[in-house]
């Protein structure tokens, strides 16, 4: 009988480290620097002085995913918000709710001080704070803050334990359970049981909600396909309350990943849900919270406020006592940041003129943190049914104009990206793309071969395309530019680009069949596994693109639990498939870097095993630990005339 070993995420965090080794020292945490990629730091001594990590082999990197244990005991969870008697803050008191008992490190400011300011994008089509309700709709810069997920993340990708204590795998790989903290309340005063995550797992599911995010769960969840098709009823959903605080979640196959995938597991309340629909968390009035924080104020396209939950009972309490997020275009976010408007800004909202802006100023340089984000990857798509992109030669074509190196260079700037030859960015689990370079090369002549190969010399009789962009900042949207340009130079093809809201892009790009016949988009990792990644190009997901040999070796490799280097090396001709019939043309590996304040303090901001201080991914959410260490510091003052209100 074959042993089922268990993938715990920080088993990948091994893999993940002796990649990163693989490639070098460590980039400097400035704008100069060469490489945000991220590199091995073996102690912490080494992190600091930010020297080159011993290089290690793929295969060494592979043998060292050892099986974990069928029982999983969460590791304790800390946090630096401890029990004191409480404190009067400004922003409880206008939630009408006594604050909440916190004991701030010495050198922060006091407790009404303590209100984290940052601006949302008022542009996109924001209509929800719930992960639950929509992935792609909601926003506010700050959202799922309302209760707990099962799992979460610490500053090195590490998972840690939510709103579950612990959780273990039955011997057949496919039912595991996961045991829910009994503390847990909503602001109600009910306590959080499994009826409440069942409840959101199947409103997720359910067809006359019409997710826009349940593909994420398509193979993996028991009858979660049957019942998004409506063929099955939702009580067939794999997902059972056993008792009040015992979560049962039953898989297809084996699926060793299952915890990390329940990082996005922030559970709505079943009573709340049941009596004012999905949206109840968008009215302060009907809105109830198990979790961090809780719903003050939110005046749509200008305001949303949170304030800290007196109430909160789990292990992620939180020092900052409010959020306001503005509502603003994120063109205005850099001038914001320099008039002291807000306290953090997301790198990739700079343009290629702010970027020349911080890396020639000093006090810019030091608040500015480059990291590895959530392995971000910038790739063209098509419509791969239809003419003339369902010809194989002509998007061979389309992979050999773009030089990547020059985009990098010129447009991205190094300290925001590396060039994309295939999916997985280096460093993450199973990633090739050393080996895989050569396919999608910068060759213009070849191209022009191919394409006239495919019936179109010199571009004739090509039809004139529209590269669609999803809400892009400038910096991607002169990319764009620069690659239409190139196209036409190369191909003779006109290329127009147009920046769609984000809504209208969504909703085209998930049309079945599709709606853009030429797009340029982006995915990030959910969870640290090529599973998730590698996911996105299965038959019947995000694209058209469809490839039976790649769906058997991807579906073969997600459900292995044998040896991790036979599990890799699935992974790795899976992908070598996908780069070879240009399932997408990949760009550039998006390597941010974040603008905040050095009043912005916490465990979670200070260096990771890899030597980088930065808010990483996740950012300031219950899928994070970040909420439970930052706070603001007394340098405050030196920044602020007075307290944000």
């Amino acid at each position: 009988m074959i042993r089922h070993r268990i993938w715990s995420i920080t088993t990948l965090l091994v893999v993940f480290t002796l990649f990163l080794s693989a490639c070098g020292g460590t980039a400097p945490a400035v704008p100069s620097a060469s490489n945000t990629t991220p590199q091995a730091a073996p102690t912490t001594a080494e992190a600091t002085q930010a020297t080159g990590a011993t290089s290690a082999s793929a295969a060494t990197a592979a043998s060292a995913m050892t099986s974990a244990a069928a029982t999983t005991e969460a590791p304790a969870a800390t946090s630096a918000a401890t029990e004191a008697p409480a404190a009067t803050s400004a922003a409880t008191q206008a939630s009408g709710a006594a604050p909440a008992a916190v004991q701030l490190p010495a050198d922060a400011a006091p407790l009404e001080q303590q209100v984290y300011v940052t601006h949302y994008d008022n542009t996109a089509d924001f209509t929800t704070i719930d992960f639950y309700e929509s992935v792609y709709k909601r926003g506010g810069a700050i959202s799922d803050i309302l209760s707990d997920s099962l799992v979460r993340l610490d500053k090195n990708f590490k998972l840690q334990p939510g709103a579950a204590t612990k959780w273990e795998v039955d011997s057949t790989g496919l039912v595991w359970t996961f045991h829910l903290d009994p503390n847990l309340m909503w602001t109600d005063d009910t306590p959080v049981t499994a009826d409440d995550y069942v409840a959101t797992f199947r409103y997720g599911a359910d067809p006359k909600h019409a997710w826009d995010f349940t593909w994420f769960f398509n193979g993996v969840i028991k009858n979660w396909d049957d019942v998004v098709a409506g063929k099955k009823p939702l009580t067939d959903l794999g997902f059972k309350a056993v008792d009040a605080h015992t979560l049962q979640v039953e898989t297809q196959t084996p699926a060793p990943y299952l915890p990390a995938m329940m990082l996005y597991s922030d559970t709505m309340q079943k009573k709340a849900l049941e009596a004012h629909g999905g949206l109840y968390n968008s009215d302060p009035a009907t809105s109830v919270s198990s979790g961090p924080f809780i719903l003050q104020e939110w005046k749509k396209g200008e305001r949303l406020v949170y304030v800290a939950n007196p109430k909160y009972k789990g292990t992620n309490k939180p020092m900052i006592q409010k959020i306001i997020c503005i509502g603003a275009a994120p063109s205005t976010d850099f001038a914001a940041y320099q008039s002291n408007e807000i306290d953090f800004m997301s790198g990739p909202n700079l343009s290629p003129a702010d970027n020349t802006i911080v890396s020639s100023d000093l006090d810019l340089q030091k608040d500015y943190h480059p990291h590895y984000g959530d392995f971000r990857t910038h790739y063209l798509f098509f419509d791969f049914q239809n003419p003339p992109f369902n010809n194989l030669k002509v998007r061979q074509a389309f992979s050999h104009v773009i030089d990547r190196d020059g985009l990098i260079k010129s447009i991205i700037k190094p300290t925001q990206g590396l060039p994309a030859y295939s999916f997985l960015m280096p460093g993450f689990p199973a990633a090739n793309s050393e080996a895989l370079k050569g396919i999608q090369n910068y060759d213009p002549a070849a191209a022009q071969k191919l394409l006239a190969d495919a019936g179109y010399p010199g571009g004739k009789g090509f039809p004139k395309l529209t590269l669609w962009l999803r809400n892009e900042a400038p910096v991607r949207q002169a990319m764009a530019q620069a690659i239409a340009a190139s196209i036409k130079q190369n191909l003779g093809i006109d290329v127009d680009v147009s920046n769609k809201e984000n809504k209208t892009f969504t909703d085209a790009m998930n049309a079945k069949p599709t709606q853009i016949q030429f797009g340029l988009v982006d995915y990030g990792m959910d969870f640290l596994d090529p599973a998730n990644m590698l996911g996105v190009f299965k038959s019947g997901g995000r694209h058209n693109w469809n490839n039976k040999q790649f769906d058997d070796l991807y579906n073969k490799a997600s459900a292995f639990t044998g040896d991790p280097q036979e599990r890799t090396k699935m992974f790795q001709d899976a992908e070598k498939l996908l780069v070879s019939d240009v399932g997408s043309v990949f760009i550039y590996h998006r390597t941010p870097g974040d603008l905040y304040r050095p009043y912005l303090k916490g465990t979670e901001l200070e260096p990771d095993q890899n030597g980088k201080a930065a808010i990483h991914w996740p950012g300031f959410t219950s899928f994070s630990t970040l909420p439970s260490s930052m706070y603001v510091s007394k340098d405050v003052t030196n920044y602020r005339k007075s307290v944000p209100q």
